[in-house]
């Protein structure tokens, strides 16, 4: 018998107490990984799914009259609302049909005339 051997089955009798088996760190072994992805969830994940409730709510809120912004940079006021596009006037005599979800944010000349008035 090799004493190397002898001496590693003693160290490992000695670290346990009498009459137990050693016993695996179990979820110890797991907390790490628990621990980033609860990070991941509260950086990353939770505020995009926030942002993307906003969004949906904006899209769906719109109507005739609005004036928006748009994810290309295209600013004009919606003239006709359909279900999932929107007819937007730019200039004089020159209307475009967009995608709702092209709308990133909402400048309301409702909100500017009762300002006015």
């Amino acid at each position: 018998m090799n004493p190397f051997e002898c001496l590693s089955g003693v160290m490992a009798m000695a670290s346990s107490p009498p009459g137990t088996e050693p016993t695996a760190p179990g979820i110890a072994q797991f907390m790490p990984f628990i621990l980033i992805i609860v990070v991941f969830y509260f950086i990353l994940i939770r505020p995009q799914q926030k942002q993307q409730k906003e969004q949906k709510k904006l899209v769906e809120s719109l109507k005739s009259g609005d004036q928006v912004l748009m994810s290309n940079g295209i600013y004009g006021t919606i003239m006709d609302v359909k279900d999932k596009t929107l007819l937007i006037k730019v200039a004089d005599n020159v209307k475009i049909k967009v995608l709702r979800s092209a709308v990133t944010q909402v400048l309301s000349a409702d909100k500017e005339k009762a300002v006015a008035s």
